[in-house]
């Protein structure tokens, strides 16, 4: 019997911030895949090697967590005053779909070098030394994010002395600005940052109950509930919530409802097409806990604790777009973010989560009676892990 043989296209493995994903630029994909549509879908699943019902990707580029089954198109921007145009995957790992839904701020980390290194930043706006501002256009959010991306004798620098809890090793320190940060997601949540017109909601969640949540659009779409009414400390580690089947059910269906209130789906059955937004989180006042690596969390360290799930599972971290909604719901009195840090004003937090802690800050102000942030930031670093080309079957697209 004849096989199609494998094709193999240019491609990037990175890591930004606490994930992982295989970067394209749109030219350098097949013709076919450089539009939106199955035949890219079909192209990234293979790449990334899922469907996979063993849940392990073998025969794939990804690594089985929400944070490694991801990919990135990136081309230069279309946009006046940007520089490259950037939209994220996330691929699913057991189920046949690609979610373009949201963005992925982890990776945002790696879009700026990689444009750099690429050609799409002017080079006379690189300096031989310094740091490069590269203007990003995030497609499927409608946003303009910028990266402060260091450079070394006219080169992205990728190594230096920047620690972030959950990654193992030290690299440079590449900062992120969200502008506008609220209102994400794709035009369906309400059109403002509190979708529901309240910081603080009675979410009704069958089988569960009556929660208090605050549903808010900035940075990625976000569901946060008080950790202490389901029954949970904010200071569990991934194993105690994604080895409970009961557990990641019930965060599952509190995800649904959650999406159902926000105007994100129109039938809380449309949530299981919807799985990378939004995201549900759980908050809780600081405590002291032992992170993933064993490294001690103080809470006179931090200023809440903060969970996040990811694609169905709890976080090893915690999403970039996700610490943007914990920066922006902490810089606004009242919400459950706001009080489980102390309350009052504040511009920025540090919280705690699994793998140790992250500062973020954002700075709201009332305008005409409606929250509005203008700009959220954090620190993360990226690096190149390997390039050149992803193989697959010529005929699985």
């Amino acid at each position: 019997m004849t096989h199609i043989p494998q094709i193999k296209i240019p491609a990037t493995y990175v890591r930004g911030g606490t994930s992982k994903g295989v970067f394209f630029k749109l030219a350098d994909l097949p013709e076919r895949c450089q539009v939106a549509g199955e035949a890219r879908d079909k192209l990234l699943l293979r790449v990334i090697g899922s469907p996979d019902p063993y849940g392990a990707q073998i025969d794939g580029m990804g690594g089985a967590t929400s944070s490694t089954s991801k990919t990135v198109i990136l081309a230069p921007s279309s946009k006046a005053d940007h520089d490259v145009d950037y939209m994220f995957g996330q691929v699913s790992i057991d189920k046949a779909f690609v979610d373009w839904s949201g963005n992925c701020g982890n990776l945002t980390a790696a879009v700026g070098s990689f444009a750099i290194s690429n050609g799409m930043v002017a080079p006379d706006r690189i300096p031989k030394d310094g740091i490069c501002t590269v203007r990003i256009w995030q497609v499927q959010i409608q946003k303009t994010i910028v990266a402060h991306v260091p450079i070394s004798n006219g080169a992205v620098q990728e190594t230096g002395d920047f620690e972030l809890d959950g990654v193992t090793f030290p690299a440079a320190e590449v900062q992120i600005e969200f502008l506008d940060p609220a209102d994400e997601g794709d035009g369906d949540g309400g059109g403002s940052m509190f979708p529901t017109g309240n910081l603080v909601d009675d979410l009704v969640v069958p089988g569960i109950g009556t929660l208090k949540a605050t549903m808010i659009n900035a940075g990625i779409p976000t569901v946060f509930i008080n950790a202490a009414e389901i029954g949970c400390t904010g200071t569990e580690l991934r194993e105690a919530i994604n080895t409970s089947p009961e557990w990641l059910a019930k965060f599952e269906t509190i995800r649904a409802h959650g999406a159902l209130r926000m105007g994100l789906i129109k039938d809380v059955s449309e949530a299981a097409k919807r799985q990378h937004t939004p995201k549900v989180a759980f908050v809780a006042p600081p405590a002291d806990y032992l992170s993933s690596s064993g490294k001690p969390i103080k809470a006179s360290e931090i200023d809440l604790n903060v969970r996040a799930l990811s694609m169905g599972k709890l976080h090893h971290a915690m999403m970039g777009t996700c610490a943007v909604a914990i920066g922006t719901a902490a810089a606004i009195p009242l919400t459950l973010v706001n009080l489980a840090a102390g309350g009052g004003a504040r511009t920025a937090v540090r919280f705690g989560h699994p793998s140790g802690s992250l500062r973020v800050g954002a700075e709201a102000t009332l305008e005409n009676g409606q929250w509005v942030v203008k700009k959220a930031i954090m620190s993360r670093s990226a690096r190149v892990l390997m390039e050149g080309f992803v193989r697959v079957p010529g005929d699985c697209f």
